[in-house]
């Protein structure tokens, strides 16, 4: 094989690695291509390989406060999304078993056990009457009600204890929940893993789950980032 043949295969093996050329440098880091990132100093990725992907991994990332405020990761999981794979979350409708697309904010912390310790998040029980409604016709559409109101059928709603696996522990993800769009989605949360992909949710192994309550810090604002490697839903656009 010739030289030249030889070195140009050990740079892009070196760039595939995502080792440093000699004289060059590493790309930034992914929060650091992101058109946003919701303006804390804590985030959390989310990323398929496409929008009919149903795996991917979610990293969960620190921006240092001093120096030059490089973020630097701080843990790594492998990761679950909807059964039909992602859709963008500003035209996504409800019952596609997509996972919305975007950048979101996390109200708050439930789960059947306890918060694991060093959880800094708000922390909600579920008990036996939580139920999370997904009624497009309910006052209650896309909210946690303890117990489910008349107005939402209990075949629009989830009752949380029954999902034993899924939500020993999860961070309610802020898609369409500040002000719901009625059709565009309910309940989307980031839980641990239950059997194979989700009805919409990002999941994650359960010790994953567990890491990540103990790091997230409300004060620092974390936000969830959800998207592709690339194309329309590129996970850099949000």
């Amino acid at each position: 094989m010739r030289p030249g043949v030889v070195a140009a295969l050990v740079s892009a093996s070196l760039l595939t690695l995502g080792a440093a050329p000699p004289g060059g440098s590493l790309a930034p880091p992914l929060p650091a291509r992101m058109a946003d990132t919701g303006g804390g100093t804590q985030l959390i990725t989310a990323v398929a390989p496409g929008t009919g992907s149903t795996t991917g991994t979610v990293t969960w990332w620190d921006r240092r406060s001093a120096g030059d405020g490089r973020w630097v990761r701080a843990g790594s999981a492998p990761a679950r999304f909807g059964a039909a794979g992602l859709a963008e979350g500003a035209t996504r409708e409800q019952g596609t078993n997509t996972t919305p697309t975007g950048l979101y904010d996390l109200p708050y912390a439930f789960g059947i056990r306890p918060a694991p310790r060093g959880t800094a998040y708000r922390y909600r029980p579920v008990r036996q009457d939580s139920w999370w409604c997904q009624d497009n016709a309910s006052r209650a559409y896309n909210r946690w009600t303890e117990p489910r109101p008349a107005d939402c059928r209990p075949a629009e709603a989830e009752h949380l204890v029954t999902y034993t696996a899924q939500y020993a522990h999860a961070l309610v993800v802020g898609f369409n929940y500040h002000r719901p769009v009625r059709g565009r989605g309910a309940g989307i949360f980031l839980h641990v893993n239950g059997r194979g992909a989700t009805a919409g949710c990002v999941s994650v192994p359960a010790e994953a789950m567990r890491r990540i309550l103990r790091w997230a810090e409300p004060s620092r604002r974390p936000h969830l980032a959800i998207g592709t490697t690339g194309g329309a839903t590129a996970i850099t656009r949000y």
